[in-house]
């Protein structure tokens, strides 16, 4: 409990009030922590406030926020842990109070040409980790007491629940950013084919591991990816990214789709230990007449061609990536009559709570029409009910032209 016998009741009150102010919370985190050490400053009567954060792969403390040494975080100051005063306090994970500043128990020299006499410092920490450290300072001589090292841990609790928030906003856009590159918002313009493509995220960060992709291959041959990635968020979508440019590689190594599958269930076994990932992959031939096939553990493709009914694409399904199961990897060759249509998709746009998988596929493959793929891609989307998905939805639609 912090000491209200110092400073009385309603004086701590007042206090601890104004660094919890629920109105703090409306705030982005920049501002948030601008006026949180405006606060601290106020409350504490010191001259200087400053936060640094954590660079866990450096193991440096970054200057982040700044009242009265604003030119720290200008110049992006960085101590590592254990040296100086705010890596002792990180080393230590204990508050730190420094009476006299000198030159020995600094290395900041923006402290010393500002002319900070004393410093209180302490931990920001999350769930038992750290996350940075905070300090004030004074001009002139100070002997900082138990209720100021009281309150300024409060405060950096703040500061822990800011910087969290920050860190989530930061993965969560560097996610989206890493997704939108690697699932193409245009597909290539190519001779006697059509493309359409949707991707609709089935989690609150808007990131997942599904992805599709389309590439042209030196022979001619198109290669055509629908991918998923277990799991959500920045891991998947960097994993994902990783086996999206392996598989383009080792397309450039072998015409077969089998064999690529096989070198990439080696690559995700080795380096990707964890992550189980389905995949399909078709090569269509330069004069769209014939469909290669080989398919990961991922659901078959539905073909539509004009004069029959749609139909699951009659694929061998062969194991996962990554489970492990060394089998030999098959390829199937199938038909691609002119104006047929080809759609891939990842499970989440089928797979229902209480519902076989197999209804779910039943009424894709009805929904599919003999139209363009934008036509199609709408279609489908509709009659399966995308817009309240609990997975991760791709879906990539391929029409061969009449000529």
């Amino acid at each position: 409990m912090v000491r209200a016998d110092v400073l009385g009741d309603e004086q701590w009150l007042r206090r601890i009030e104004a660094v919890t102010d629920a109105t703090l919370s409306r705030l982005d985190v920049a501002d948030l922590f601008d006026e949180l050490l405006d606060r601290v400053r106020d409350l504490l009567r010191v001259d200087t406030a400053a936060i640094l954060l954590l660079d866990v792969r450096a193991q440096q403390l970054v200057a982040t926020a700044a009242r009265g040494l604003e030119e720290e975080v200008r110049q992006g100051f960085r101590v590592s842990v254990g040296r100086g005063f705010a890596g002792q306090v990180a080393l230590t994970r204990q508050p730190v109070i420094i009476q006299t500043v000198t030159s020995d128990n600094v290395v900041n020299p923006v402290l010393i040409q500002t002319g900070v006499r004393s410093l209180l410092g302490v931990p920001i920490m999350a769930r038992g980790e750290l996350v940075g450290v905070l300090h004030v300072g004074t001009l002139s001589p100070r002997q900082f007491t138990l209720d100021d090292v009281r309150l300024l841990e409060l405060v950096a609790d703040r500061v822990s629940l800011a910087s969290s928030a920050r860190a989530n906003t930061l993965d969560q856009t560097a996610a989206l950013a890493l997704q939108r590159s690697l699932i193409p918002a245009e597909l290539p313009c190519l001779p006697d084919l059509e493309l359409a493509g949707r991707y609709v995220p089935g989690h609150a960060s808007g990131v997942g591991g599904d992805w599709y992709d389309v590439f042209t291959l030196p022979s001619g041959w198109l290669g055509v990816v629908v991918g998923d990635v277990s799991g959500h968020g920045l891991q998947s979508a960097v994993v994902m990214g990783r086996v999206r440019s392996a598989l383009r590689a080792y397309s450039l190594v072998s015409d077969d789709p089998a064999e690529v599958l096989t070198l990439l269930d080696r690559k995700v076994v080795h380096f990707e230990a964890g992550s189980l990932t389905t995949a399909l992959y078709v090569m269509i031939s330069p004069d769209r007449e014939t469909l290669r096939v080989s398919v990961a553990g991922h659901p078959r493709p539905v073909l539509a061609a004009p004069g029959r009914r749609n139909t699951v694409l009659d694929a061998y399904i062969d194991p996962p990536l990554g489970a492990g199961r060394s089998r030999e990897r098959r390829t199937t060759t199938a038909h691609f009559p002119p104006g047929s249509i080809l759609v891939a998709y990842t499970d989440g746009l089928v797979e229902r709570r209480g519902e076989l998988f197999d209804a779910g596929v039943a009424r894709l493959t009805a929904a599919v029409p003999l139209a363009p793929v934008d036509t199609v891609a709408a279609t489908v989307m509709a009659a399966l009910d995308t817009e309240h998905p609990t997975d991760d939805i791709a879906l990539l639609a391929v029409r061969r032209l009449l000529r």
